[in-house]
């Protein structure tokens, strides 16, 4: 009898309190509905990983972790799937919106500068890419760097990423007045020809890895699956990888990452700063946006609502629709939502490029 309750000795303080964590994480997903494709795999990942003796550490996760992350093929993968949900259409009658996905990409250079008070160079421009509030950017960019907080990284970037209907309004709201927010932006629908559509993406990878080749992958993956959305001949393949493909990797993702999430990995003062940078990372991409919608005001006889700014960061479609309920609310006619989200596609592209630049810069 003693054997069996042996293991219950192993336990550590830090254990319990990952599974702990491991169960917050599930509640997130289930009960409040926060990214639960990711959070949930996530969470019951964190709780295998952290029993005493687990064969889950040292047998499957462990396997899936380098077949998967290390290589970073999961997050590629779901590159494919993401690009194949994304409809540039916005962004193509629009093009200057692709400003506000770049101005919203500056708190990963802030949040470098101030990472590198803390952590080694490396370290420090992992965690700065948590600013690109885009999971997949963020591993695929820690892996390569080969930083020793890859489990940290993610879930900060996730964790926020969930949290953007909480961070970014108080921000929004505090950076523009009653008067900017009612301004009205009426869209006007314009035509975008299938060539267009077909060679945008070919176009993007082709000149964005040119310019920055490390992001290569990264954009390449991502326009791939926007190709086989706009092409026309592989609806099925599109569905496939918008959903089955998508949501398959996703849960290999969330349940592998937890090979990172061991208490005694996780639970240090270093991962809690890097809770606190992401944070950081994710109000000043989001101020930055903002920000830069009204600099432009200053100079357009045609304003911008400078609200649209703050959907330039990855995280999409979330962020364009916060934007586009806070439209709602303060005026029930005022639409920003193709605006919204043509700005957050920009982000998306935006993030990735950002991903290259730090890879470039850090890589070897």
């Amino acid at each position: 009898m003693d054997i069996l309750y042996e293991n219950l000795l192993d336990f550590q303080w830090q254990n319990i309190v990952m599974i702990l964590i491991g169960c917050l994480l599930i509640y997130l997903a289930i009960g409040k509905d926060m990214e639960p494709s990711l959070l949930l795999p996530m969470g019951f990942g964190t709780i295998l990983v952290n029993i005493p003796g687990s064969t889950a550490l040292t047998g499957p996760i462990q396997e899936l972790y380098y077949a998967g992350i290390a290589n970073e093929l999961f997050p590629l993968l779901l590159f494919i799937g993401i690009g194949a949900m994304i409809d540039f259409g916005p962004l193509l009658s629009n093009p200057k919106l692709m400003l506000f996905g770049a101005a919203a990409q500056f708190g990963i250079f802030f949040t470098l500068c101030m990472a590198r008070m803390f952590f080694p160079e490396i370290d420090a421009a992992s965690i700065a890419i948590i600013g690109a509030a885009d999971g997949p950017t963020s591993i695929a960019v820690a892996n390569t760097l080969g930083s020793k907080y890859v489990g940290a990284i993610t879930v900060a970037a996730y964790s926020y990423m969930a949290l953007v209907p909480i961070i970014q309004p108080p921000v929004i709201k505090a950076l523009t007045t009653k008067k900017e927010r009612l301004i009205r932006m009426p869209y006007e629908q314009k035509s975008v020809s299938k060539l267009t559509r077909i060679l945008f993406p070919i176009i993007i990878t082709v000149v964005a890895s040119a310019v920055v080749p490390d992001a290569t992958a990264l954009i390449g993956f991502l326009m791939f699956g926007n190709l086989i959305r706009e092409c026309g001949v592989l609806n099925s393949l599109s569905d496939t990888a918008q959903n089955v493909l998508a949501n398959l990797v996703t849960i290999f993702l969330g349940i592998t990452v937890a090979f990172n999430m061991t208490g005694a990995q996780f639970l240090k003062l270093d991962t809690l700063l890097i809770l606190g940078l992401g944070l950081i990372a994710f109000i000043v991409d989001t101020a930055g946006g903002v920000l830069f919608a009204k600099f432009l005001n200053l100079f357009m006889k045609k304003k911008i609502n400078p609200m649209i700014g703050a959907a330039g960061i990855s995280a999409f479609p979330m962020s364009g629709r916060i934007v586009h309920k806070m439209g709602l609310k303060e005026d029930p006619q005022n639409f920003l939502l193709m605006h919204s989200i043509g700005v957050n596609v920009s982000g998306q592209i935006a993030s990735v490029i950002a991903g290259g630049i730090i890879l470039n810069f850090f890589a070897g």
